[in-house]
């Protein structure tokens, strides 16, 4: 099978290597800059010059560009010259609404189209220890799975397309606010007088330490479940209002603290003090006029699914 890869980048360099290992692949690459593919060709990948010369002699292309107008100009250039019944992947990081726009110019010229963002970073496109968040039709899904499966360890079919972008940007979203609480939490803790490794020591032990990062929303806000509490609001409330007082006392900004605690005291102040402490989550989604409430055994069916215990 011919396959495609534009995009020859830190991580695409990568994955394309792994991919060209992959059983009965005969890979063609493209990029910007040939000498980006020059590992590639000398182990036996084909250049093209073009995307389009790269789209007429593929059945499958892969996509790793650096935003939506580069992918919204290469898709343009691939749906030229791609076969009808060919696949086009984009692997890129890109709008939900620029995956839509591509998959229905895909459809005009007979060419499915999935999005399958990555996470996992450069180590991760090294090591195929990488997660594809996939948007589109399961039956395209399922045959591009084995070239998926020769770059990553993770290929996901989350929904129809533009599904795979949505879960990509969430991930990443949450990420940095984490990591932006992280900074102040760190901050509070070193000004305080705590040397930073011990502060590290201690808290990576604590239940929030201990398990995995999205394992606290199984248990009270994705089955809509808050009564009776693990650990009530009115506790919770205290705790974070102590380490605001403590980063006052030390003239540390906790901008990111300060807007958590503004959430759980309008969180009390709807009589909610008795309740889990996640309780406050609530509020985004009145906000937002959204409900969640998942079912707890197909919430366990997603998490056997990796043969993985959520942490406690």
């Amino acid at each position: 099978m011919h396959v495609g890869f534009i995009g020859l980048g830190t991580m695409g360099a990568s994955m394309a290597a792994n991919l060209a290992k992959a059983a009965g692949v005969e890979l063609v690459v493209h990029d910007m800059r040939r000498e980006a593919a020059a590992a590639l060709i000398e182990g036996g990948a084909s250049w093209a010059d073009t995307a389009g010369a790269l789209g007429e002699a593929c059945e499958v292309v892969f996509t790793s560009l650096p935003g939506p107008k580069e992918v919204q100009s290469v898709g343009a250039q691939l749906f030229e010259r791609l076969k009808p019944g060919s696949v086009l992947v984009d692997i890129s990081t890109n709008a939900v609404s620029a995956v839509r726009e591509l998959h229905a110019a895909g459809a005009e010229h007979g060419v499915h189209v999935l999005d399958a963002p990555i996470s996992g970073g450069p180590r991760g496109a090294a090591s195929k220890k990488l997660a594809f968040f996939v948007g589109g039709d399961k039956a395209v899904f399922d045959r591009v799975r084995p070239l998926l499966d020769a770059m990553g360890d993770r290929a996901i079919l989350v929904g129809a397309i533009g599904a795979g972008s949505i879960a990509k940007l969430a991930h990443n979203l949450s990420g940095y606010a984490l990591n932006a609480i992280m900074a102040e939490v760190f901050a509070m803790g070193a000004k305080a007088g705590l040397e930073p490794l011990s502060l590290f020591g201690a808290i990576r032990q604590g239940v929030h330490g201990r398990r995995r990062t999205y394992d606290g929303v199984t248990e009270q806000f994705l089955p809509n479940s808050y009564d009776p509490p693990a650990f009530q609001l009115r506790l919770a409330h205290k705790d974070v209002s102590l380490a605001c007082a403590l980063g006052r006392e030390v003239g540390v900004p906790m901008r990111f603290a300060a807007l958590t605690l503004e959430e759980m005291t309008e969180a009390l102040n709807r009589g909610w003090g008795q309740r889990d402490s996640r309780t406050a989550m609530l509020l985004e989604l009145e906000r937002s006029g959204v409900e969640i409430a998942v079912d707890r055994a197909a919430m366990q069916a997603v998490i056997d699914a990796d043969g993985a215990e959520p942490g406690r």
